[in-house]
């Protein structure tokens, strides 16, 4: 393997973690409402697990309210107990026969905290993975360069390369997560 190809390898995977570290992001809560919030949630009916979205539809009337209705009424209650029973969420939804309404409580200080503690430890876990894409390139090039594929002076260019992209991944990490703190902590 060359130096580009690891570097692109390396680029790649960046780009799948940062996409994951997106997605998790979207998943915190913010004391607003968002569809969002909902998509870690598995409902059972007809005898199989699956996720909300595709039992029903979410819709944002307001913003501190969630609406879910369902597109077979009958799975009304299997909803309901999902979304109760996922004590990540913490949420109390009502239905009224027809539609599902999930309150969506306002955040105090020491809740607001919480999250915050909850965004750094994702924040903590993406520099984690970009730390172990960082370190097998890093091999994968000292390899090459043992095997005599690549002179030192590419090991020497691939590894700048790989710093290069190391930092600019951190810092869209520190962007991203500096937004949603910002997002958070917003009373």
């Amino acid at each position: 393997m060359n130096p580009t190809q690891i570097t692109a390898e390396s680029n790649s995977k960046l780009s799948s973690a940062l996409e994951h570290f997106k997605g998790e992001l979207g998943k915190i809560r913010t004391g607003r409402a968002h569809p969002g919030m909902l998509d870690g949630v598995q409902v059972e009916v007809y005898g199989q697990n699956m996720p909300l979205k595709a039992v029903g539809s979410i819709a944002v009337p307001e913003p501190q309210l969630l609406q879910i209705t369902p597109f077979d009424p009958s799975n009304l209650g299997a909803i309901s107990d999902a979304i109760r029973n996922d004590q990540a969420l913490d949420l109390n939804p009502a239905d009224d026969g027809r539609v599902i309404r999930i309150q969506i409580p306002a955040l105090t200080t020491e809740s607001r905290t919480a999250i915050v503690k909850i965004l750094g430890q994702k924040v903590e876990d993406v520099m984690i993975a970009s730390r172990n894409i960082r370190h097998d390139a890093l091999h994968k090039l000292e390899e090459a360069e043992k095997a005599k594929t690549i002179s030192k002076d590419e090991l020497t260019r691939g590894q700048k390369q790989l710093d290069e992209q190391i930092a600019k991944f951190k810092s869209q990490v520190e962007e991203l997560s500096g937004a949603k703190e910002r997002d958070i902590m917003t009373v």
